[in-house]
Parts: structure tokens; sequence; C-alpha cells
């Protein structure tokens, strides 16, 4: 399997040369557009491409109002923010998951509880968070508290597992009963789609990233989907430090952050959006050939749910035994063709191994099981 999988992959990519996770696809219009910062002199934080770019993900999403920011971590922050999560806290979330989305809660103040993932779409279950919900939690004046501790719980974070799509019908009813806001941490799904609806649009917020390995890159950068426009203005506001408009006065009217995207990184993104179209082709052609190539062995390959419509970001396929992955993991990448097994589960992590937690199987059955496999688009 591991040789055939490997002489697979390298006709795949065309190449005997080392052949990387998710690499950045530049082929359009990137090197003018940037070129055209530079020339302009507007390279930080003021400039058209920064507008322009937050209006075609705006028009792209269907979402109210789009905010760029400097990086993924930064998006979910402020969305947790505008949310009214404070220190102290509490956000249901997965232990399957980068570990971005917990440091955005660390940072912030809040503390996660852990819940299991959904084996349809790898991403937050919601029959796990009703069931969390039941036994340790209660409703008090329309907010939710944690019986233990006391602790308000005020929020869920689901992340779109390698671009596939939560069942987000359920979370968003599960999160209506206990009074809890949805937001979508939807870093690795720009190009995903819920029922038709995009990944990001459909919780209060939805915080995308634009890191190098993304399906769309600014280098570094990330956007606030915003449900309302009121929550969209708001959160431009207090992204751009909170800063009152005037010619030349500075004044502040609120605690802002500055987590402006550089004009730079937007033109970079404008280019990149322009290709986004073939870049979803390409990946899903990719899947594809994986799904052709593992149907008739005992590795499940990772497909979308039939609700969905998913970017494949990463591609992964499930193995047998831990034996098996780690098997394909060696040889693999002694052989230059780069691939890794999913992320550590977070409690397992110094800084969250005290987080409250519910029953974690399937999390845990994953994370013995899974590969992830090249997944740069062929262009």
């Amino acid at each position: 399997m591991n040789n055939k999988l490997i002489t697979y992959i390298r006709e795949l990519y065309q190449t005997n040369d080392f052949i990387p996770l998710h690499a950045p696809t530049f082929g359009g219009n990137e090197l003018a557009y940037v070129s055209e910062t530079i020339t302009s002199t507007f390279v930080s934080s003021v400039g058209k491409f920064v507008d322009n770019f937050e209006q075609k993900i705006t028009d792209y999403t269907h979402t109210e109002k789009a905010v760029a920011t400097v990086n993924g971590t930064a998006a979910l922050h402020t969305a947790l923010y505008m949310s009214d999560v404070r220190r102290g806290d509490l956000v249901i979330t997965q232990a399957l998951t980068f570990v971005a989305t917990c440091n955005a809660l660390y940072h912030i103040g809040a503390e996660p509880i852990f819940v299991d993932v959904s084996p349809v779409s790898l991403g937050l279950c919601p029959k796990a968070v009703e069931e969390y919900l039941i036994e340790n939690s209660v409703i008090r004046e329309n907010a939710c508290f944690h019986k233990k501790t006391g602790q308000r719980i005020k929020a869920a974070i689901p992340m779109h597992t390698f671009g596939h799509p939560v069942e987000l019908d359920e979370l968003v009813k599960v999160c209506d009963k206990w009074h809890l806001t949805l937001i979508e941490d939807a870093a690795e799904s720009l190009g995903s789609f819920y029922k038709g609806k995009h990944t990001g649009t459909i919780g209060r917020f939805g915080a995308v990233s634009f890191n190098g390995n993304k399906i769309v890159t600014t280098g570094g950068g990330g956007i606030v989907l915003c449900k309302s426009l009121e929550d969209g203005l708001h959160t431009k506001h207090i992204t751009t430090t909170a800063k009152v408009p005037h010619p030349y006065e500075f004044f502040h009217d609120e605690p802002g952050f500055n987590f402006r995207m550089p004009n730079l990184n937007a033109a970079l993104g404008c280019a990149q959006m322009e290709s986004l179209p073939m870049f979803l082709q390409q990946k899903r052609r990719i899947a594809e050939l994986y799904q052709n190539f593992f149907s008739d062995s005992d590795y499940q390959f990772v497909t979308e749910p039939e609700y969905a419509q998913s970017n494949y970001w990463l591609n992964a396929v499930i193995c047998p035994d831990v034996k098996s992955r780690d098997t394909l993991l060696d040889k693999t990448n002694k052989s230059g063709v780069m691939t890794r097994p999913i992320w550590k589960l977070m409690h397992r992590l110094p800084a969250f191994k005290n987080a409250m937690r519910g029953n974690l199987s399937y999390s845990e059955f994953i994370e013995a099981h899974l590969v992830n496999l090249p997944s740069t688009p062929v262009i």
C-alpha cells in the first residue's frame, strides 16, 4: 500500500522532488497587485486592496460584512469579544482542532469545554454538545451556567475540520435552546458550503484564515464574517483601534485592537480570490482521485458530508489501526512525500490539560488513525 501510494502521489504531482502537504499556488495577478502596493507606498493599514478584499469575501460568502484581520486567530479573538465572551466564561468547542481555536479563548480569558466530534463531519457533534449540557448545565434568566462551577457557558465554537462543514442546523437548535452564541471557526473552510450557505455565515460570526497553507492565502491574514451589518460595522471599528474618523485628530471612543490586515497582504488576497474557483475545481479532482485509490482497501478516505460541498482543504484517510498509520507516516515522509497525523487533542497539551471535557471517544479514535495527504491544487 505505502509504496503504491507514494508512486500514485508522485504521478499526480508529476515530480520526484519533495512534495509538501499544502503549498500556496501563484499564477495570476499576485505579483502585479503586490507590486502596485509597493509603488503606491500604501503597504500598511491603509490602501484600496483592503477594502477590495473585504468586498470580494463579502460577495463570495454572501455575508453582511467581512472584516479583514492580521491573522485567523485575531479574527476568532475578535468574534469572541464581539459575542461578549469575557474572562472566566466557558466556551464549548472540540478537542480535535488546531491550537489556535483554544489560544483565542486563552487570550480573551475564557476556558474551553471539550466535547466530542461527529463521525459525519469530524467537527463538533451536536448530540455530544446536547448530552454534555443536559448533564452539566442549567439555564437561569436566559443564560446557561455550569452546575458545578457556576461559570457562564457563553458560546459554542465548531471548527469545520479540513473544510468539511459541521451539522449546523442541529448545532443552531442546541445553541438556541441553551442560550449559547454560535461562532464558527471557519479557518479551513473558505469555499465550503452547508446546504448552499457558505460556512462562517450561519453563526453570529465566522472566522477565516488566510495563512500560507490555506486554499487562499494573504501570506498571513484572517477575516471575520459578520451575520449582521451592525455587528460588521462595530467589528471594523474595534479592529482598527476604535478610532473615530477625523481629518487629523486622534480620538478612540472605546478599547480596540490593532488587528488590521496590511494593504500588501490584501493585495495578494485579491489576486488569490480571482483563482479560487479554479483552486476548488482542482482540489475536488484530487479528492476524487484519492477516493478512487483507496476504494478497494481497508483505508477509509474522508469525504464531504451528504449535506455539504467541501473545499477539501486537506485530504485525509483513516487507517485501519495505529500500526498502519505510523508505517504510512514513516514511509511517505522518508520518501519525500509529506504526510502528517492529525493534531494532538487539545486536552493533551499542557496549557489545556485541566479543561473540562465530556466523552471524547471518537476524537481519540481519529487522533490515533487519521493521516493527512498532499493537497496542493494541481495547476
